[in-house]
């Protein structure tokens, strides 16, 4: 069954998904919420790594990033 960029679960046929777009958007169904909540977790993610990495660390990666962008 396709999911939305939320992880929520739709029909896998066009008319079934068109049926239950008509219906949330009359308001006779609740389109429900994922269980989890899988589109947040980057959003700290990075910042909760660099608190954790020490500065000498986060220097070896910085450079070893810019190395591989610019070998080419």
């Amino acid at each position: 069954m396709p999911k939305t960029p939320t992880g929520a679960k739709r029909p896998a046929d066009v008319v079934g998904n068109a049926v239950h777009i008509m219906q949330v958007l009359t308001g006779q169904k609740e389109e429900s919420e994922p269980k989890t909540r899988r589109a947040e977790g980057g959003k700290k993610g990075g910042p909760a790594r660099a608190k954790a990495l020490s500065p000498e660390k986060r220097k070896e990666i910085a450079a070893k990033a810019a190395k591989a962008r610019w070998k080419s």
